[in-house]
């Protein structure tokens, strides 16, 4: 019997994994179309107007270009593949526990675009200026290859929409018992400095730029303190905890 249940999970992951590779597919397809005019976009803006983008090598404009089509693909791939992680776990959950998990994947996904138009539309350009300036007080010459260009965007983007997700980490956590409000609340000094490093780390060292980043994080933090009390005290107070 368990070699049955063994042989019916692994035919289910399967059937999944085949939905979100044929999707992840069709939208890396859509991907290669609007990648040109992405990039255009990407190109026309404010803070990298005056940036000229230069290739080194035959290959680097086309590996842009596939890199751009792989993260539209990963970005509408990421909801279907929460969904479908939600659904083979579902039998295995209770009636209540799967109507109140099932509400993070779209703010799981609502957090991870926020945090990129955060760092994209904040923190790079802090950090384009800051770069551009330490160049010219040294009297370097200003050329910047596109690869290179896209690397340190994707070092700064990425970091940041990750971290934005620590409400939704938060209260999955506080959902399966591993954290309470009042653990939560002794280990805020901890948090503050974790997220002060964090963002000095990803931000140019001034004091305006060290706060630009580091009090959004911190009022991330204090928000999942808030709603993970909220949702602490209604599980105290289901009929499941009576």
């Amino acid at each position: 019997m368990e070699q049955e249940d063994w042989i019916l999970h692994l035919t289910e992951v399967r059937k999944r994994l085949i939905i979100i590779l044929a999707w992840f597919v069709l939208t890396f397809s859509a991907g290669l179309y609007v990648a040109p005019s992405i990039l255009k976009y990407m190109k026309s803006q404010p803070m990298v107007g005056e940036i000229a983008w230069n290739v080194f090598s035959f290959t680097d404009g086309l590996m842009i270009y596939m890199k751009c089509a792989f993260l539209v693909a990963l970005l509408f791939t990421v909801p279907l593949l929460l969904y479908q992680v939600w659904a083979f776990v579902k039998p295995g959950l209770t009636e209540v526990e799967a109507k109140s998990t099932l509400p993070y994947i779209p703010v799981s996904f609502a957090l991870f675009i926020i945090g990129v138009s955060f760092s994209y539309w904040v923190v790079f350009p802090m950090m384009v200026r800051f770069m551009m300036s330490m160049n010219r007080k040294v009297g370097a010459v200003e050329t910047y290859g596109i690869d290179r260009y896209f690397s340190f965007l994707f070092e700064i983007v990425f970091p940041m929409a990750i971290a934005f997700e620590l409400p939704v980490v938060v209260l999955f956590l506080t959902r399966i018992g591993l954290l309470t409000p009042q653990r939560l609340k002794m280990t805020r000094k901890y948090a503050y400095v974790g997220l002060a490093i964090t963002g000095s780390c990803i931000s140019p060292p001034d004091m305006i730029s060290h706060l630009s980043v580091t009090l959004p994080l911190i009022l991330l933090f204090e928000i999942s303190v808030m709603v993970a009390g909220w949702q602490w005290r209604s599980m105290q107070q289901s009929p499941a905890n009576s």
